[in-house]
């Protein structure tokens, strides 16, 4: 009588543990995408809770929150590098928005930020109205590209979606 012991063979077991390998990195790489476009909705829901906010703002007060022309190349910003963050400021003064409005990505609130705002004046690069620009430096789906949904802003001579993944403006009325 022969006595074979039933169990896996090595070979059956690499092979288990191989498809395993496989299965478990398809759903990570799935898992970080979606979390990739989980962060862009935010920023895409915070993009419309400022452009809410700032048309609160300018109802209110006739204007939009001015720049401060400090920090991060002059942007205002949300990050914590801005000499000040008038533009938030003056929002959450005016209780138009949450001090909570910022990039999901903690890494950026430690640099420029990720969101930015500039009140420019009349007559600026071919504008003749006072206007803002607000937009997201880079988003997750398309880096520093252009972010399908996002609507550009221009003046003749200046082009603000070359310099935004996710921009937008409004002259001032």
């Amino acid at each position: 009588m022969s006595t074979r012991s039933r169990g896996f063979t090595l070979i059956e077991l690499l092979v288990v543990i191989a498809i395993i390998g496989i299965l478990s990195s398809v759903v990570l790489a799935s898992l970080n995408t979606a979390r990739g476009k989980a962060r862009d909705a935010k920023r895409l829901s915070d993009m419309h809770q400022i452009q809410i906010a700032l048309e609160l703002y300018y109802t209110k007060n006739g204007n939009y929150p001015a720049s401060n022309n400090s920090g991060c190349g002059g942007w205002e910003s949300t990050g914590s590098d801005a000499t000040n963050n008038d533009f938030i400021s003056a929002l959450v003064a005016d209780n138009d928005i949450s001090n909570g409005v910022k990039d999901p990505v903690a890494a950026w609130e430690s640099t420029c930020g990720n969101y930015a705002y500039y009140r420019y004046p009349a007559n600026y690069t071919g504008c003749t109205t006072p206007f803002y620009v607000l937009g997201i430096r880079v988003t997750d789906g398309y880096g520093s590209g252009k972010y399908p949904t996002s609507p550009g802003w221009s003046c003749p001579t200046r082009d603000w979606q070359a310099e935004f993944s996710w921009v937008s403006g409004k002259y001032t009325q």
